[in-house]
């Protein structure tokens, strides 16, 4: 009689399994791992010999060896999350870990001794599930330790993994093949036995390089993430899968379309809800909160901050950057930065997902004082409810409307105020207790110098192009002085060849010629003037000025002047230049058949000048890096200075300088400058409106 093909093959695992737990109990030294794992060896070699005697004797119905088999795998979940257990770091994750697969072993192996496992009728599909679940967690097991096993110990630690890899991904293909068809392949049985006797001598290298199981491992936030997420997503098409079963067992003629549609819509819900970045977060919060003594794993925040700002071009959307990392330390989807300008208030300067605002904040409000001189990150939220926790500090209005709003993160570089961050809330349900806002305040702190080291690069850029313009100027001057020497001379000869045809003919050539050559060095000098002091400048004539100059242009600027008799206190020449240059731009933007429109009109106790053109328009990345920037021009023979001087010099006036700009539809400048108001008018006003 043939021996059965499954008796020889469990039959050589018994055998390799029985001999290497008797080598591993003669070479054991006394430690936990060497004890278990001649333990699963033991019971493996227990295992595979109740098969070998149930495929000889296919007749008898033995429920001790389901029960063998929920003891083998429970026996070497206890060896790997003892070599799992031996980081410091991670004792409080393994407790639960390992409390939560015995809890779930405890569960199979009651249900194998009380319905019989998969040899019973009923709860056959039951006891595939659960035994492919357990296949599942030694499979996540191996590779939680082969990949969080320090890399100068994995050559001890490659062949035990590659063993226990094989024998539960064996198991794996075993039940998952019998969940599709509803029945265990005799075949995949067989073989199994025979697959599990060649991983001995892998498992025998392996306690040979390990002869006391000390090993190096931590575990990693992200990896336990990452396993936590597959291990949700196996558990999930598990029960969905057993559920499509049972659509299909009891739906009658709709059994099959149920089941169909059933398993596409669990599919489609499990992918959205894997690419869902709420729930990714909030997974991450349980995390940290349930498995790590700390929130954060700041090796790989603080490498993920450093790799973020420094990503890119140097100095190329820094302001964004500086925005995203600070906000993915709490999974903000948004935020935006106010820094301290030139003259010290604080403007927003970039954004990343949120809405720009124009406001700003004076270094001398509440918000910016608290920030100053508390240094504390601003949950708004709490300040709403708690006030008091914030002693005196009052929220402005433009913030408190700021959409979604949740936290102010200060930028402080040397015990001084740089700017401000306002974040998104958060997707994911976020404590913010001491860590978040000391995490938050040290990435503001190295955003801060990240910043500052830019901002004082291109200050260095700048006084360097001045440094060269000033060099050209001189060089100009030069120019004029010798233009002036030939016409010093031409009038020193003057008196004396006055009369000669050709002296005249040769004098009005070289003056001719000084002319054109002065006209040119003129257009290029930007040079500075004396001026006296500032007084009030009628705008309607000012403008009438301006206008008329450029008159003969094409397109034409009109002029609208809607309230008359407005004053401004200012030089009246830099004033002309200033309004006249941005004319001048919003002409040469401006194809020939457009429109170029100057309008004076009055905005309570401001004064309103918009110039709007239809020319080509200006980008908003052009706008917030480059228009305000000098030496930046995009024309071929600009020197890139007018805008920056129009926008300086309305500051110094108190007024502010504001754009709006789409490409393809046009510009529109708009300058807002207080009104001059004459000694005694604001008095009599007030009294011919009490007699009134």
């Amino acid at each position: 009689m043939a021996i059965p093909i499954g008796t020889v093959s469990y039959a050589a695992a018994a055998a390799a399994f029985l001999f290497l737990s008797l080598l591993l109990m003669t070479g054991w030294r006394g430690r936990l791992p060497g004890m278990l794992l001649a333990a699963a060896s033991l019971e493996t070699a227990l295992w595979a010999g109740a098969l070998a005697y149930l495929a000889a004797t296919p007749n008898v119905a033995m429920r001790s060896a389901e029960v063998l088999e929920v003891l083998r795998s429970a026996v070497w979940f206890a060896f790997l999350m003892v070599l799992l257990g031996y980081s410091r770091k991670a004792v409080r994750p393994l407790r639960l870990a390992a409390a939560g697969i015995a809890a779930y072993c405890a569960a199979v192996l009651a249900a194998t001794l009380y319905w019989g496992g998969v040899t019973a009728a009923q709860p056959e599909m039951l006891g595939i599930l659960s035994r492919l679940l357990l296949a599942v967690i030694g499979m996540i097991l191996v590779e939680q330790l082969y990949r969080n096993v320090h890399p100068g110990q994995r050559w001890g630690i490659k062949f035990l993994c590659l063993g226990l890899g094989g024998m539960f991904v064996c198991d794996f293909y075993l039940y998952s093949d019998a969940l599709l068809f509803r029945h265990v392949n005799d075949d995949i049985w067989a073989a199994r036995g025979g697959i599990d006797a060649l991983i001995v001598p892998l498992l025998a290298v392996a306690a040979a390089r390990n002869p006391k199981w000390s090993l190096d491992i931590s575990v990693s936030r992200r990896v336990l993430f990452g396993s936590s997420a597959v291990l949700g997503a196996a558990v999930y098409l598990l029960v969905m899968a057993a559920a499509g079963y049972y659509i299909r067992y009891f739906g009658g003629n709709w059994g099959v379309v149920l089941q169909v549609t059933f398993l596409f819509g669990a599919l489609l819900l499990l992918f959205v809800t894997l690419f869902s970045g709420t729930l990714r977060a909030r997974l991450k919060v349980f995390l940290s909160k349930n498995f790590f003594s700390y929130h954060y794993d700041y090796r790989e925040e603080w490498l993920r901050f450093t790799r973020t700002l420094s990503e890119g071009e140097p100095g190329i959307q820094l302001r964004e950057r500086s925005i995203q990392a600070i906000a993915e330390l709490v999974d903000s989807p948004g935020g935006a930065l106010w820094l301290s300008q030139d003259l010290g208030a604080f403007e927003q300067v970039a954004r990343w997902n949120m809405p720009s605002a124009k406001e700003i904040e004076q270094p001398d409000g509440s918000l910016c004082q608290f920030l100053d001189r508390r240094q504390w990150v601003i949950n708004l939220e709490q300040h709403a409810a708690q006030p008091e926790f914030y002693d005196d500090l009052e929220i402005p209005d433009w913030l408190r409307s700021v959409p979604r709003a949740w936290l102010v993160v200060p930028l402080v570089l040397h015990d001084r105020l740089l700017g401000f961050v306002v974040l998104e809330r958060s997707k994911g349900k976020i404590n913010l207790n001491w860590e978040v806002t000391d995490l938050l305040k040290t990435a503001g702190r190295q955003a801060a110098s990240y910043l500052a080291q830019t901002e004082a690069a291109r200050a260095l850029l700048v006084a360097r192009q001045f440094e060269s313009f000033n060099r050209m100027s001189a060089f100009v001057v030069h120019d004029l002085k010798n233009l002036v020497s030939q016409l010093s001379l031409l009038l020193s000869n003057a008196d004396k060849h006055k009369h000669n045809p050709m002296f005249q003919e040769d004098m009005i050539e070289t003056v001719a010629h000084s002319v054109e050559k002065m006209e040119r060095l003129l257009f290029q000098l930007r040079g500075s003037l004396t001026l006296g002091p500032p007084a009030p400048v009628a705008l309607d004539d000012l403008l009438r000025r301006t206008v008329a100059t450029r008159s003969a242009l094409k397109p034409a600027p009109k002029l609208e002047t809607g309230d008359g008799g407005m004053s401004v206190v200012a030089h009246s020449a830099r004033l002309e230049r200033v309004i006249g240059h941005l004319i001048q731009n919003a002409i040469e933007a401006t194809p020939p058949d457009g429109r170029v429109v100057v309008q004076l009109l009055r905005q309570n106790d401001a004064a309103l000048i918009v110039i709007a053109d239809t020319g080509c328009g200006m980008s908003e990345q052009f706008m917030r890096n480059r228009l305000f920037k000098p030496f930046e021009s995009t024309k071929a023979t600009g020197m890139g200075i007018g805008t920056y001087e129009a926008r300086q010099y309305v500051r110094e006036l108190g007024g502010r300088l504001e754009v709006v700009s789409r490409e393809a539809q046009g510009t529109t400048f708009r300058i807002v400058l207080p009104l001059y108001v004459p000694q005694g008018a604001g008095e009599l006003g007030v009294a011919m409106e009490s007699h009134g």
